[in-house]
């Protein structure tokens, strides 16, 4: 059992003497009911018991209180978040950059590279570059859109409309 008041500055979880509500509901550590009471009892039943009082629900009329050992608690917890963290996938914005003389097989390859990506679930910004002269003639540069969004097929849909940012002809494509 934890000493009578115990600070705790990684979450707002108040235990044992920092509950201060006149009168609580407890739950005892096998999940049973044991009613409204005062904290002080509460509290005097946690430390019978040679475990904490926790505050599970401080929002709840009147508070809700459990009987458990905190550390074992605190574990339980932290393994739940490292669970969900490893659960839950974000989604990256990943960059294909190439130029308007790109060759065939270096398109298929890049076509190839941005279907892996878009497996995995990021979203893909397709970026071609113009050099020099090239940017007399972004007609060729739209043709080599359509023909890379052609080529990517029908699992990809494309976010908004194709933009013109300095020497850039940006677009983003996702999975459907």
């Amino acid at each position: 059992m934890r000493s009578k008041t115990i600070s705790n500055p990684t979450s707002r979880t108040r235990i044992n003497g920092e509950i201060r509500h006149p009168e609580v509901r407890v739950i005892s550590a096998d999940g049973a009911q044991l009613g409204i009471m005062s904290s002080r009892d509460a509290q005097l039943m946690a430390r019978d018991a040679g475990l904490d009082l926790v505050e599970i629900s401080p929002n709840a009329n009147p508070p809700v209180v459990k009987i458990i050992d905190w550390g074992k608690y605190q574990y339980q917890k932290m393994k739940e978040q490292a669970r969900a963290k490893k659960n839950a996938k974000s989604s990256e914005l990943k960059q294909i950059r190439l130029g308007l003389k790109i060759g065939e097989n270096d398109l298929n390859i890049k076509v190839r590279k941005t279907l892996e990506l878009l497996e995995d679930g990021d979203r893909v910004k397709i970026m071609i570059v113009f050099r020099g002269r090239e940017m007399a003639h972004k007609e060729i540069g739209t043709d080599l859109m359509n023909r890379i969004i052609e080529k990517l097929g029908g699992e990809v849909v494309v976010d908004g409309k194709a933009q013109m940012s300095g020497r850039n002809l940006t677009f983003m494509v996702r999975h459907k």
